[in-house]
């Protein structure tokens, strides 16, 4: 829901960084494998309870996650480098929950595999939806620069990454924080499911 706002927010500055590491020399893949590094260090950091470290890395995590897309447009976006884009940003998305299962199983194991319940709603719905869409030649008038139909909803990136990182700045809330954020996804889920079969009907 709040995809387009942030990332018009944070344009200027990702276009400028973006020119700079062009310049350098680096690839879009290559930021899109550091930016998975980095976010799996922070869950390696969440896991041993090191939260305000883990949420600085999710945030430069993150940071790569928009600047692959931004230098890959810089140059030729590939097929390629779009599914791998996405498929490690999901790895990414399972590997927080899953982190602070590990910090403190008693307290946050069934919170925590609910959220990554909610979760493989919503990626499923977003990846079958990206694929029939491909398969009939849609293209988003919403997110035009992506590589293949994005579908939005309730919870997509910016509210996910507010939330792991009020988990990190919280984690005596995180039961909470899984909790509202698990049912926010259903509503995700939901409404995509809806969205879906009324396009392909």
């Amino acid at each position: 829901m709040l995809d387009r706002a942030a990332t018009a927010l944070i344009k200027p500055l990702v276009t400028r960084l973006a020119n700079q590491l062009h310049r350098a020399g680096l690839s879009a893949n290559q930021l899109t494998l550091v930016g998975f590094s980095i976010g799996i260090f922070a869950a390696f950091l969440i896991a041993n309870s090191e939260y305000t470290a883990g949420a600085i890395a999710l945030f430069a995590s993150r940071l790569c996650d928009a600047l692959d897309g931004a230098v890959a447009r810089l140059t030729h976006p590939t097929d390629a480098g779009g599914f791998l884009d996405i498929a490690l940003d999901f790895l990414f998305y399972a590997s927080i929950p899953l982190a602070f299962a590990v910090a403190d199983p008693t307290r946050n194991a069934l919170p925590a595999a609910v959220l990554l319940a909610a979760f493989m709603g919503t990626g499923s719905s977003f990846l079958a939806f990206a694929v029939l869409a491909a398969q009939r030649g849609l293209s988003s008038t919403a997110y035009p620069d992506k590589s293949f139909y994005f579908l939005g909803g309730l919870t997509e990136a910016t509210e996910t990454l507010i939330f792991f990182a009020a988990m990190c700045f919280w984690p005596g809330y995180f039961i909470e924080l899984a909790y509202t954020f698990a049912a926010l996804c259903t509503i995700t889920i939901a409404t995509r499911l809806w969205w879906g079969w009324r396009t392909f009907s």
